[in-house]
């Protein structure tokens, strides 16, 4: 008997039941008869309802194992995101101390270009003297050349 047929002949048997009077429809039945249909009908379930009445009880363990591979992947995703915060930080700050050198060198070059344009001034002034210097013993010479004393 399939599950339809057995709840069929559990209808049948109320019907013919005996009414007991004063009880507000109450009746006797076959209290055995009703328990071997109730075994066949436990008997007879489609394996889709047990499957669904496994489901039902797994499901705090369904729900707890997805739970906590949520949580993983929050937790990873917020361990990439504080790795990606810090190494950006990290740029900005080598970033920042490149500036820093770059403007360092810089500054450097304009005191050393400084020092080196008054080391050749330096330089070129005192050959200045010293041309002026020759050149005036060389126009002594001539003068003396040209007018000696006699």
């Amino acid at each position: 008997m399939n599950i339809e047929e057995i709840l069929d002949v559990l209808d049948e048997m109320l019907d013919k039941a005996w009414s007991l009077p004063l009880t507000g429809g109450r009746c006797v039945v076959d209290a055995e008869r009703v328990r071997e249909l109730i075994d066949d009908i436990r008997l007879n379930m489609p394996t889709e309802i047990k499957q669904a009445k496994a489901i039902v009880s797994d499901r705090s363990d369904i729900i707890l194992t997805a739970k906590k591979e949520a949580d993983a992947l929050i937790k990873k995703a917020e361990d990439r995101a504080r790795a990606l915060i810090a190494q950006e930080e990290v740029v900005k700050q080598s970033q920042a101390k490149s500036a820093e050198l770059v403007s360092q060198a810089q500054y450097k070059a304009r005191e050393i270009r400084q020092a080196a344009n008054q080391f050749a001034d330096n330089v070129l002034k005192e050959a200045e003297e010293v041309l002026n210097t020759s050149l005036g013993q060389v126009k002594t010479t001539r003068y003396a050349l040209k007018n000696p004393k006699r």
